[in-house]
């Protein structure tokens, strides 16, 4: 025995408690309700992430599921040659698979929305990368369980994002789209694969006592190597295919414009590559029309490309090269325009709709970013409402300064507790501090009376109402007072009108 392996046995594999670790595995793959729950939870949230292309919502989908812990049962189960623990670890997640599938598809059934995203079709190519980032975050993953250090599982679970995978299978389902459904699926395939099986590796190389024979063993080493090269394969040529097209691409936009004398700009160009010949449509700006530039484009794409190409051009006639290029821009900026023009109509349709409103009763500031509307009385809302309205709608528009201003609706009593104790534990200056309660009243004050501008009146004891006073100070909001004694106690707020 070399020293290495001393080493290994005696400071690494001595101090792994096999007995903990397998326990707490086996506890994770236990089907329960709260494992279905949280499989439909993420499910649901990922889902709704590709549909809406939001990346951070999918991160979240992401770090609720718990599909990790059975995949990594699998594999611990394979290490130590324990076959009801297989079997209860492949049922619970073979059901959760089925589980997110089916959900996910129901979702998007009845989901108006079911356009193929960006995020969507980013989880319908796999390619070698994806395997080996399943790979590495598996070796993380399972070193993490064997040591004890769980905290590194999120890292895990965001980098091989085993429920989106799921939820693109249910969106190809749902929509009866065969690319989409098989790819997702083989991505899925990858990670499930990738994960257990360097987990049984992992789980072997710590010294994890199992039943299986030497025979057995090998055996296994020989299956897991097999089953990494059967899905090295495919993904491999994908990754070439993705590769060439990309270098197509580039390459077709160069042979338009070497065509066009280096003179024109290609605004757009969009390869087919599942067709044959393969097919290439571009809108050219060119300061000259040429006649034969679809042939000669097709001819030199052939050669340089190694396979038959269909070139279809619209040509734009724009002057001079750099008439071109400004005409590029000039149409760009009008898109802009048009996209900014959209999203302020947007937020004045939610606005309008929260306010209970018509829309032309917003006010929009495209150039100053900023959106007004007065909103009306609306039965059971009080100021808290109102002001949760403009704080959800900011919240999704944040480059917007949005303002609800609210009907002149009953204002909150600010109440007191007993101010912290000095250091001589005496009580110290002042004696009492608006509570929890008081300070969100202060807050809904202040930022009420600054959408309205209408005056405020407070009514309490001398020292309360100079606390309040105090509050309300830093966000220049002075007050008119009506004092009813001295010391502490709630002091109420109403609106000054006609005062």
């Amino acid at each position: 025995m070399t020293t290495f392996q001393r080493w290994w046995r005696r400071d690494v594999m001595g101090t792994v408690d096999q007995a903990a670790v397998i326990e707490k595995r086996r506890a994770e793959c236990v089907l329960s309700a709260r494992y279905l729950l949280m499989v439909c939870m993420s499910a649901g949230i990922a889902v709704l992430g590709l549909l809406q292309g939001s990346a951070a919502v999918v991160i979240g989908a992401m770090l609720l599921s718990p599909l990790m812990d059975p995949i990594m049962g699998v594999g611990f189960a394979l290490a130590v040659g324990d076959f009801r623990w297989l079997r209860q670890a492949g049922k619970s997640l073979a059901i959760g698979v089925l589980m997110a599938i089916l959900f996910t598809a129901l979702v998007v059934f009845f989901s108006p929305l079911q356009t193929i995203t960006s995020e969507i079709a980013a989880r319908t190519r796999p390619t070698l990368f994806d395997l080996a980032v399943a790979f590495f975050s598996s070796v993380a993953g399972a070193y993490a369980m064997i040591r004890g250090r769980e905290g590194t599982i999120v890292g895990v679970a965001i980098a091989t994002a085993l429920m989106p995978p799921l939820a693109v299978v249910g969106f190809g389902l749902a929509t009866l789209n065969g690319t989409v459904f098989w790819g997702s699926l083989f991505l899925f395939i990858t990670n499930l694969t990738a994960i257990a099986l360097t987990a049984t590796g992992m789980a072997r190389l710590y010294g994890f006592s199992t039943s299986l024979s030497e025979k057995q063993t090998q055996v296994q080493v020989g299956l897991i190597f097999f089953a990494f090269v059967i899905l090295a394969v495919p993904l491999f040529l994908s990754l070439r295919q993705i590769v060439f097209e990309s270098q197509a691409t580039r390459q077709a936009s160069s042979i338009v414009v070497e065509v066009f004398g280096g003179r024109a700009t290609v605004s757009q160009l969009e390869p087919n590559f599942d067709t044959d010949p393969m097919e290439v449509t571009a809108t050219v700006l060119t300061p000259q029309i040429i006649g034969d530039a679809e042939n000669r484009a097709a001819e030199r794409m052939t050669s340089a490309l190694g396979r038959p190409v269909d070139v279809s051009l619209t040509q734009l006639r724009v002057g001079t090269s750099a008439q071109a290029q400004e005409e590029a821009q000039l149409a760009h900026a009008r898109q802009q325009e048009a996209e900014a023009r959209a999203q302020a109509q947007d937020i004045a349709e939610r606005l309008a709709l929260l306010a209970g409103v018509p829309t032309d009763s917003v006010t929009v500031d495209r150039e100053r970013r900023r959106a007004l509307v007065t909103a009306r009385p609306l039965d059971g809302a009080t100021l808290y409402a109102y002001a949760e309205l403009e704080r959800r709608i900011d919240a999704t528009e944040p480059e917007w300064d949005i303002r609800l201003t609210p009907p002149l609706l009953a204002l909150p009593v600010v109440t007191f507790e007993a101010g912290p104790e000095g250091e001589d534990g005496e009580p110290a200056d002042p004696l009492f501090l608006p509570d929890a309660q008081g300070r969100r009243a202060i807050s809904l004050v202040a930022w009420a009376q600054a959408r309205t501008g209408v005056p405020v009146r407070v009514t309490g004891p001398e020292e309360a109402i100079a606390a309040v006073r105090t509050a309300l100070s830093t966000h220049d909001i002075a007050v008119q007072e009506e004092w009813t004694g001295t010391g502490y106690g709630p002091v109420s707020a109403r609106w000054a009108t006609g005062e």
